[in-house]
């Protein structure tokens, strides 16, 4: 798989996102169509440019070719120059094209990739400043998006709380989620990688008793995904991407912070591992992953950053298992093999279609790159590959 996959990133993915740079006005463009149409005045989605950031990082700390670290270093600039809200602290949610506020919603979502971003963004430059940003930000969090409970979302620019339609979907607004719990907990284990801060690592092994204790269901193999305020779960709801996505970060924010007693790690390679094993039983059909599962009802269609977590954690689950299990590297291997099929799209200056049918058909209208779409999931299965040799 290495070498195929090392040739998408370097041949499709890395130029794709290279000539979205906006030389004029900062950062990247926000938003291609599915006709590949290229809108250079629309909204710049702050997770975006995050996400951008990150993904150049880990090329460059990967290949080691300097290009790639001035395209992060363009989206760093960005970064800091128009998302950071010098008077209140914390990231805005999107920008104008030409890098004015357009949205001035503090997602902790939003927080929690920019400290991602910015981490990883030290480690290919050794820029100080940088890590000092992502300090301030984690700072950020937990003194202004943390209450008693846990991690609140959607805040005002001054961090007042505000309805949570971000993160919300399915018919519900909720109060806190699986998914912002997730993403903090992988942005402060980057965070940790790079500075062995305490004060990090005390966080993330909060937030683990959350996750065993608040979001994952041991009665129906999974992680609930909606709550309200006391973490009372919204809606009946199995998502398989989450979940898949949730077992080897876990396993990986296990495997930075544990000490020798592997305390966590015993109290929650069970959980992943159950996690894993439910979404390959129940969502994987041989080639790719179902979305979710609503109150009983499968949602077929196959959503691009779905297929490369599925990559991802069937790989984390074979390796997990002593490589004993043979069912999932096939499974990464067949679900590979559908995303280089069916997922990317070989239109010239084209990368990866958000959304196809489950027997690999585009869904026309979707566009290609928008606030949410973008290298980070892509990007990533891309770079664990290579590193892994697998």
């Amino acid at each position: 798989m290495v070498k195929e996959v090392k040739e998408h990133l370097t041949d499709k993915l890395i130029p794709f996102w290279e000539n979205l740079r906006d030389e004029e006005n900062g950062g990247y463009y926000g938003y291609l169509g599915y006709d590949l149409v290229l809108d250079k005045k629309a909204e710049k989605g702050c997770i975006l440019n995050s996400r951008i950031l990150w993904f150049f990082s880990n090329a460059y700390t990967l290949l080691k070719k300097e290009s790639l670290l001035e395209d992060a270093k363009h989206a760093y600039i960005f970064l800091t120059k128009h998302c950071i809200d010098e008077e209140n602290g914390g990231v805005y949610w999107s920008m104008t094209y030409d890098g004015k506020v357009l949205d001035s919603t503090k997602h902790t979502y939003n927080q929690a990739f920019a400290v991602y971003a910015l981490s990883s963004y030290y480690e290919a430059s050794k820029d100080e400043a940088a890590l000092a940003l992502a300090k301030k930000l984690f700072g950020i969090i937990e003194t202004k998006c943390k209450d008693s409970f846990g991690y609140k979302e959607s805040l005002t620019r001054e961090f007042a709380d505000s309805p949570n339609d971000k993160l919300s979907e399915n018919g519900v607004m909720a109060d806190r989620t699986m998914n912002t719990l997730l993403h903090v907990m992988e942005a402060y284990t980057e965070l940790y990688r790079v500075s062995t801060d305490a004060e990090v690592k005390t966080a993330i092994e909060q937030i683990f008793t959350v996750f065993t204790d608040k979001i994952y269901n041991a009665n129906r193999h999974r992680q609930e995904v909606f709550f309200d305020n006391q973490y009372n779960s919204l809606i009946d709801l199995h998502s398989f991407g989450h979940d898949i996505e949730a077992s080897w970060l876990i396993d990986r924010a296990v495997e930075i912070v544990d000490d020798d007693s592997e305390r966590w790690s015993k109290k929650l390679t069970p959980v992943t591992s159950d996690l894993a094993r439910q979404v390959f039983e129940e969502a994987f059909d041989g080639n790719s992953l179902a979305y979710e599962k609503e109150n009983g009802i499968v949602n077929q269609k196959r959503v691009w950053w779905v297929q490369a977590e599925t990559v991802v954690g069937f790989l984390n689950a074979y390796r997990k298992s002593g490589k004993k299990e043979e069912k999932y590297l096939k499974a990464a291997k067949d679900c590979l093999g559908f995303i280089f099929e069916h997922m990317v799209d070989k239109r010239e200056g084209s990368e990866w279609y958000s959304e196809v049918t489950a027997d690999g058909k585009s869904v026309p209208g979707i566009p290609i790159v928008d606030p949410w779409k973008c290298p980070y999931h892509n990007g990533r299965m891309c770079f664990e590959i290579i590193r892994s040799g697998e």
